[in-house]
């Protein structure tokens, strides 16, 4: 297309106008934020001083042309002191830190966020990206490094029980408000040592996110995500991020019936560091439009008690944080705005490395530019809460709890004479529900109960003294499908008092026999072994950080395990570590996200090995379709007998070829010898006895870019080599 009207100048016939639809622009459209708000803003937090921050809100607050819904929305007044109403400390405790990953951010804007936060008794958000262990229990200036709210994203990016077990919050989320229905991408030349090791990969490969999780299909699923977790880490409160978008109330009310601590509305305005262009303005809905009906269905429902909700969006001043908590949220999270007190001039290079700021860059030389202090980010949220207070005092309120979901008291400002405003009907966005208006429970209380049938076993392998056993201990249990989440609660006790180094090899060995129920093993940790005669159901291995598990049919089956599946779907699902070896079967998405454990099974169905970074799969059977596909990283061996597997295999990012070096025969050979040893597997036995003929029906496949990035290491060591003998000679 061509532009109708064209400035004077450079611009030609055949040449578009750029109107800064993604970047401000002198002569684009308008955007909320500028150079003049960003450079108010730096200016006020750097010097801590709060008119120059008044004189910044009044630009946001007052623009010329509205741009959200809140800006045409007020609120009634009806003042008292501000000596009666609550104290900044008390306020910025209902502020939080977006979920921004270490990896889109650079490390020193990612602890500065934290930082500030923990110095404020606010939380920081990981993001999806995980967290250095090194931080847990590290601190400056007496203020701690470590992420009270840890996310749990599709990608389980360094998800490890470590990891859940140093959480004061647990985030779950299903979508980003910039990208609904995506998953998220860190481009390889984003991934030096440090972020590879903090997320089980190795440096150079890209890291795709799948766009849903494979653990969850259903608000069933999703619960049971919640029980896993809160097994895990009984102390952690639980929350869901979701999408503001049309229905989204009804998905709420099934996570509030799920058992989730918090949830939160995203809106569409944030998030867009690295997004899509296609995204970033055309999907996803307001954060006031999705947070009303939220509100208005959980207190319909009788739910909104049990939940706290918390909205995002371009939050950026007290105005906007009272107006959404008149709309119905408790919690308020700050993304971009926190990025721009630290530096960001929004120049959208988030995706490229190329951040001049050093904000959302790993390049070395160009985080030597970042400028940002943790102590800006206090200012800023110290700022926003005193303007809240004011506007407390101004509606007449004590505090920030007693507005909540009060839309009787906002007011519709409409100018007649702009464009088409006066058709706009805030009716249905502004309707109260009756009944509990805000969150009535106790927020350091875990929803679920613990200590149910479903959690028994693993209280009983805590009695026993297995956490502080010095010797190994063997135990016997049977098992039903009742039994869920079997291991998680121990494991998270292990990881509490060990790390991530968890407790020496063969510690803890437990044999179960029966049909497990869902998430048997998930999480396990290092030095303990489950050993299943039976079956299990969907999600097992899931979260695998260094246990080991081996799960075979019966003794007494009169059935060819290689045949038959013993094994349900999403096993192995965020893997980092630890052994898996399976005497039969499995479902379907087998080793999803899988960073670095290894898995023998005897077949698979669709889906197999999506989006792994790492670690050792071998199939000793056929697999159902779309194997391998978005697979960055890590090996997979997959026993072709009737030569069709290049049918089944995704080839979009992987190469297959034959098991022709002698490395990765020894290799092969040694990973089936493990499965016959833990499973006692026929055909692994078989194998093993005429290995020169099976050998040769084995197809590997490997990463196209995994194995670039495996040469170039092998050309580096080389020349090392080589310089070193010439350096002796």
């Amino acid at each position: 297309f061509k532009e109708a009207s064209l400035t004077s100048g450079t611009t030609t016939p055949d040449t578009l106008r750029n109107n800064g639809q993604f970047r401000w622009r002198k002569d684009g459209i308008s955007h909320a934020w500028n150079p003049e708000t960003i450079t108010t803003l730096q200016r006020a937090t750097r010097t801590g001083d709060y008119a120059m921050f008044k004189k910044y809100s009044g630009l946001v607050d007052e623009k010329e042309k509205k741009i959200f819904i809140r800006d045409f929305l007020g609120f009634r007044k009806n003042p008292i002191s501000i000596d009666e109403v609550e104290p900044v400390e008390n306020i910025v405790k209902h502020f939080v830190a977006g979920a921004m990953s270490f990896g889109a951010l650079s490390k020193e804007a990612h602890e500065a966020i934290c930082l500030a936060m923990n110095k404020l008794g606010a939380r920081s958000n990981t993001g999806e990206g995980g967290e250095d262990s090194e931080r847990f229990h590290s601190s400056v200036d007496g203020i701690s490094l470590s992420s009270k709210t840890k996310q749990v994203a599709s990608g389980r990016f360094g998800v490890t029980t470590e990891y859940l077990v140093n959480a004061e919050e647990i985030q779950i989320k299903v979508a980003q408000g910039a990208k609904p229905g995506e998953g998220g991408q860190l481009p390889g030349f984003k991934v030096n040592e440090v972020i590879a090791k903090t997320r089980h990969s190795i440096p150079g490969i890209s890291l795709i996110s799948p766009p849903p999780h494979h653990d969850i299909y259903s608000i069933e699923d999703l619960a049971q995500l919640i029980f896993d977790l809160k097994n895990v880490n009984p102390s952690a409160s639980v929350s869901v991020k979701l999408v503001a978008e049309s229905g989204v109330g009804t998905i709420a009310a099934g996570v509030a019936k799920a058992k989730a601590d918090v949830i939160v509305i995203s809106g569409a305005e944030g998030g867009t560091g690295a997004s899509p262009a296609s995204s970033m303005r055309f999907a996803g809905i307001s954060p006031e439009i999705g947070l009303s009906e939220t509100q208005q269905t959980l207190v319909r429902n009788g739910l909104r008690g049990n939940v706290r909700l918390q909205v995002d969006g371009q939050i950026k001043t007290g105005r906007d944080v009272v107006l959404m908590a008149l709309l119905g949220a408790e919690e308020f999270g700050f993304g971009t705005a926190a990025l721009i007190v630290l530096g960001c001039v929004m120049m959208r290079k988030c995706n490229m490395n190329t951040c001049p700021m050093g904000v959302a860059t790993q390049n070395p030389e160009l985080r030597k530019h970042f400028m940002g202090r943790y102590e800006y980010l206090v200012n800023y949220f110290t700022f926003i809460a005193q303007e809240v207070r004011e506007y407390l005092s101004e509606m007449g309120f004590k505090s920030l709890d007693d507005i909540v979901g009060r839309t009787d008291l906002i007011e519709v400002s409409i100018e007649e004479s702009v464009n088409n405003d006066t058709q706009l009907d805030f009716g249905r966005l502004l309707h109260k529900e009756d009944g509990a208006l805000h969150f009535t429970g106790d927020i350091h209380k875990p929803s679920v109960p613990l200590g149910m049938q479903n959690t028994i076993i693993d209280e009983q392998m805590i009695a026993a003294g297995v956490v502080d056993c010095e010797g190994s201990v063997n135990l016997d249990y049977t098992i039903s499908n009742t039994d869920r989440a079997v291991g998680s609660m121990l494991s998270g006790a292990i990881a509490r008092k060990y790390g991530a180094a968890g407790l020496p090899t063969d510690t803890v060995n437990v044999k179960f026999k029966g049909s497990a129920g869902q998430s048997f093993g998930a999480f396990l940790v290092h030095g303990v072994n489950f050993k299943l005669e039976g079956e299990t159901n969907d999600y097992f291995a899931k979260g695998l950080s260094g246990g080991r598990i081996a799960i075979l049919p019966p003794t007494r089956a009169n059935v060819a395990a290689e045949d038959n599946i013993i094994a349900g779907n999403t096993g192995l699902y965020g893997a980092t570590s630890g052994e898996l070896y399976i005497n039969g079967k499995v479902g379907e998405r087998f080793g999803v996200r899988n960073s670095g454990a290894i898995a023998v099974i005897e077949g698979a169905g669709d889906h197999c090995c999506e989006y792994m970074t790492g670690g050792r799969v071998v199939v000793l059977g056929e697999t159902g379709r779309n194997f391998a596909a978005g697979m960055s990283g890590g090996v997979a061996y997959v026993w072709d007998k009737n030569h069709t597997f290049d049918y089944f295999c995704n080839m979009d990012m992987v190469e297959i070829d034959l098991v022709e070096d002698s490395a990765s025969r020894k290799e092969l050979q040694e990973l089936i010898r493990k499965h016959y040893l833990y499973t006692g597997s026929k055909l692994a036995r078989a194998m093993l006895d005429d290995w020169q003929h099976y050998v040769d029906d084995f197809i590997r496949v490997i990463p196209i870019e995994y194995k670039s990035v495996l040469q170039e290491e092998q050309m580096k060591k080389l020349r090392k080599k080589i310089a070193d003998v010439q350096r002796d000679y």
